[in-house]
C-alpha cells in the first residue's frame, strides 16, 4: 500500500504544524508520508519543543520550511491540512487538487504571560492537535487485501 501524502500548514511552521506532523508520524506510522510547512517559516517554537518533550516526542532538531519551497519542488499531496487559528484570519493556501481540511488551533507564538502560563496553554493546543490527528486517522479504512 502506498503511503497517503499529507501536508500540515500554518503561519510559521514553528509549532502547530510541527506538532501535527509529529503526531501523524507517530500514530499513523508508514501509512502516511507527512510534512509540514508555513507561509513565513521561522524557528521551532521552544514552547512546542518543551510540551512535545513532556510526552516523549523530540522535535528540537526539526527544521522549518516554507510552502513556496514545496511548490518549487513540485510536491503533491493527497491532503493539505491547515492548522491555523481561524479567529486570527491568516492561513496559508497550497494550490493543487489535494483534499483541504481546516483544523483551527490557537497559535502558541501569540501567548502571553509567564513561561509556565504559556506552557499550560501550549499543552492544551498539543492535546487538541493529538486528539484531532487520532480522530482523523480513525476515519481511514486501511485494508491488507481486498477480502478484508
Amino acid at each position: 500500500m502506498e503511503a497517503i501524502k499529507v501536508l500540515f500548514i500554518c503561519t510559521h511552521n514553528s509549532a502547530r504544524s510541527q506538532m501535527a506532523e509529529a503526531f501523524l508520524k507517530k500514530t499513523g506510522g508508514d501509512r502516511f508520508a507527512v510534512q509540514s510547512a508555513g507561509i513565513t517559516p521561522g524557528i521551532i517554537n521552544p514552547l512546542a519543543v518543551a510540551v512535545m518533550a513532556e510526552i516523549g516526542i523530540d522535535i528540537s532538531n526539526n527544521k522549518t520550511q516554507g510552502v513556496s519551497e514545496l511548490l518549487q519542488k513540485g510536491e503533491l499531496f493527497e491532503y493539505v491540512i491547515a492548522v491555523c487559528d481561524k479567529a486570527a484570519g491568516v492561513c496559508p493556501f497550497f494550490p493543487g487538487s489535494a483534499k483541504r481540511l481546516d483544523w483551527s488551533f490557537e497559535d502558541p507564538s501569540t501567548f502571553s504571560g509567564t513561561w509556565e502560563e504559556k506552557l499550560q496553554r501550549t499543552r492544551k493546543v498539543r492535546d487538541e492537535i493529538q486528539a484531532q490527528v487520532v480522530k482523523w486517522i480513525g476515519n481511514f479504512k486501511f485494508r491488507k487485501n481486498s477480502s478484508d
